[in-house]
């Protein structure tokens, strides 16, 4: 499995078929409005967390993809997807709505994506459905999400293998939200490098403490 960021909460997720078929997951692609180059893919699957302007760009996919964007159970191209019921604020959605959390069970992976979160911490419920997860798209730059404090509890409750922050400060990005560092600060991986892209499978999964990986969009 291939994970390539673009910005904000926007992912691309490639997967390959043991007889050499490439399947293509987009989360979340975002409009020209937030001030970062818009990235066009071509996708088999689009997951559209919510209805804001850079979450829902559903014209960056390039294709007839299969569009999901409201709760419930899906089964897609050998990718089993749940989509869980979430608020965009402390709230229960009264200032910003409602969100969609995706977990999706690929090659033998779990992976998370926790959309423009801003509850303060997980449900039971919201955690039973969730379920184990080796890998975590967290949003870490507060205002509109959780924040990066926020963000470090959520990870404890759900205990990721891998953690990829999403949803920050970067160059160019005209909504005004905080940068990684915070994050990567209480976290206690300052240290951590960049990647262009993260090459995953099973066995290459951290074994103990959590791992950070920071990726460059």
């Amino acid at each position: 499995m291939q994970i390539i960021w673009h910005g904000q909460s926007f992912f691309e997720i490639a997967i390959k078929s043991t007889n050499n078929v490439e399947t293509k997951i987009a989360i979340d692609p975002y409009g020209e409005n937030i001030g970062l180059k818009l990235y066009k893919i071509a996708a088999d699957i689009l997951l559209i967390s919510h209805q804001h302007s850079d979450h829902n760009n559903a014209k960056a996919i390039i294709g007839a993809p299969f569009l999901i964007n409201s709760p419930g159970e899906y089964e897609v191209k050998d990718v089993f997807i749940r989509g869980i019921a979430g608020f965009h604020d402390s709230t229960e959605g009264k200032k910003s709505g409602e969100v969609i959390i995706y977990k999706l069970e690929i090659e033998g992976l779990k992976l998370c994506h926790l959309s423009d979160l801003g509850q303060k911490e997980l449900t039971p419920e919201q955690l039973e459905q969730i379920g184990a997860v080796d890998i975590l798209m967290i949003p870490v730059g507060g205002t509109f999400t959780i924040d990066a404090k926020q963000a470090s509890q959520i990870v404890a409750q759900i205990e990721p293998r891998v953690v990829i922050p999403m949803h920050y400060k970067l160059p160019n990005l005209n909504v005004q939200i905080d940068g990684v560092d915070k994050f990567l600060k209480i976290m206690g991986a300052e240290k951590t490098m960049p990647e262009k892209k993260l090459k995953i499978t099973p066995r290459l999964l951290p074994l103990e403490e959590t791992k950070i990986i920071i990726l460059e969009p």
